[in-house]
């Protein structure tokens, strides 16, 4: 079990950086006003209206870093500070979640496949890891391939739907970067110290997709060698 709790300790300490950075990043691009004057609000509006898109919404939702596209309702949720501030960091969070909403738009396969797992990750990943620390419990009392392999084996099975999802998830969040990085220079909504700013910003927003997903990946390879370990 030594190998388990150092796994999870440095996933938790590559976390924690990573978090940590991307709230100084903020933070720091929250002081590069945009010389456009326009708000977050504006900046997804105007963004959704060039990409030809007239039914997504553009809200104010409540907290911090609570930026998200909802693909059911079609509304663009920004958290308070970037729908109302006029910086190069609410510039960046706005267009990059307006850049979902131009994949749903555009039906981007990553986007609608990830759409179609959210229902079953929502339940498997509740219970995945329970079932194969339990499927290995019982396995180990009864010394015979009997009901705690297969319970261990339907664990293993929803963890891997569990990363499965989080690496389709890489690809629709970097797209959706590139896609909001593409229009704010493209239609010359920010300068190049603003740009340089939104763009970092959003490096290092893609960067804690990434370490989640090589943590997913981390603990299904982790719990299948204790598996196949066992079974020897």
């Amino acid at each position: 079990m030594i190998g388990f709790y150092v796994l999870i300790g440095a996933i938790s300490l590559a976390s924690w950086f990573i978090s940590n950075t991307l709230k100084r990043k903020f933070k720091k691009y929250s002081q590069i006003q945009l010389k456009n004057g326009m708000s977050g609000a504006e900046i997804a509006q105007k963004m959704l209206s060039d990409n030809g898109v007239f039914d997504v919404k553009v809200i104010s939702t409540p907290g911090r870093l609570t930026d998200h596209y909802n693909p059911k309702d079609k509304t663009v949720n920004l958290s308070e500070a970037v729908y109302n501030q006029r910086n190069a960091a609410a510039a960046a969070v706005a267009a990059h979640e307006v850049g979902h909403a131009v994949q749903h738009a555009t039906a981007y396969s990553y986007l609608k496949m990830r759409s179609q797992l959210v229902p079953i990750v929502s339940v498997t990943s509740k219970f995945s890891q329970w079932l194969v620390i339990g499927g290995l419990i019982m396995g180990a009392a009864s010394g015979v391939i009997g009901i705690g392999f297969y319970i261990a084996i339907a664990g293993l099975f929803f963890m891997g739907f569990a990363t499965l999802f989080s690496f389709i998830t890489l690809p629709v969040e970097y797209d959706a970067s590139n896609r909001a990085l593409a229009w704010l220079k493209r239609k010359n909504m920010v300068s190049r110290e603003e740009l340089a700013g939104a763009t970092d910003a959003l490096k290092w927003a893609a960067r804690t997709y990434l370490v989640a997903a090589l943590g997913s990946l981390a603990m299904l390879l982790y719990w299948g060698s204790r598996f196949l370990g066992g079974r020897d």
